[in-house]
């Protein structure tokens, strides 16, 4: 082997050590902020993993690495804004995919393909016993910010045309959106007791819904606060519309292993087929009785 090889496989070694360190101590860091039981062991345990296969690296690379405290507060802040199982599976799949990286390593080390099959394989199912509570309230963005974009985006396209000033479409629509809004945390609070969980508190389940849909409204109707001309209106409404699907959809594909595309294409499919036929009804409107606002 030349000295060039040996200095690369060096390198490739010591970036797998750091990342086992910087995991090692993110879960156990995880375990001082958790009260549920399960998720204390399954965080003990798989911290004590991840040492392991640090203690594993250093045999290779003769050197003791610090973990990197960015790196650490970064995961521990997106587990606490959205949730163990979106944090801990964005932390995991760095490994997942990786193979041909690592193929020279298992090579040179056939212990590291035993390590790096635990790592994409075993760790992910011990993240899905996992409590998580945020994902448990997912259920209630979506009927919020599903039900907003649906309304909305067929509401102010309808509208768009009978009103001639992108200000009383804008008004309009934020006005229907705070009260669908309480409607919505209603109609969920109801939902929720009437269904009783152990694990879902109805008036959070509530705060969920009302606050994704309000959240919803404010992205969609900010556009006709903003642009003078209808027509730019619209379409960055339709672009934030877009974004927005994206965005839930690339949380919750990624917590719940979910097709991230085909969920983005139906959700896309039902919000702007709903706006298409609103923005025809809206046209008709117009035409026939030549409302002007």
């Amino acid at each position: 082997m030349n000295t060039t090889s040996e200095e690369e496989h060096l390198k490739k070694a010591l970036k797998q050590q750091q990342n086992e360190i910087n995991d090692h101590t993110i879960y156990k860091t995880l375990v001082s902020y958790q009260s549920d039981e399960t998720n204390k062991k399954i965080f003990e345990k798989i911290a004590k993993e991840e040492k392991s296969h640090y203690d594993f690296w250093v045999k290779i690379t003769k050197k003791e690495i610090a973990p990197q405290r960015f790196v650490v507060l970064w995961f521990i802040f997106l587990v606490k804004v959205f949730g163990t199982s979106f944090a801990l599976k964005t932390l995991e799949k760095r490994e997942a995919g990786a193979e041909e990286y690592y193929k020279e390593l298992f090579e040179i080390y056939p212990e590291s393909r035993k390590i790096y099959k635990q790592e994409t394989e075993h760790e992910f199912e011990l993240i899905d016993m996992l409590n998580d509570k945020k994902l448990l309230y997912a259920g209630a963005i979506v009927l919020g910010m599903n039900d907003a974009l649906v309304e909305l985006t067929g509401t102010l396209s309808g509208i768009a045309l009978a009103f001639d000033k992108s200000l009383t479409v804008g008004l309009t629509g934020l006005i229907m959106g705070i009260a669908a809004s309480l409607s919505m945390a209603g109609s969920a609070y109801f939902e929720a007791k009437e269904n009783p969980s152990d694990d879902i508190n109805p008036l959070i389940y509530s705060l969920y819904t009302g606050v994704s849909y309000i959240l919803t409204t404010t992205i969609l109707v900010a556009p006709f606060f903003i642009f003078e001309t209808m027509a730019y209106s619209l379409i960055m409404m339709f672009i934030s519309a877009f974004l927005a699907i994206i965005s839930y959809n690339f949380y919750i594909s990624i917590a719940k292993d979910l097709s991230f595309s085909k969920r983005v294409i139906q959700m896309s499919a039902i919000t702007f087929g709903v706006a298409l036929i609103s923005f025809g009804i809206g046209y008709l409107v117009k035409f026939y009785f030549g409302i002007e606002i």
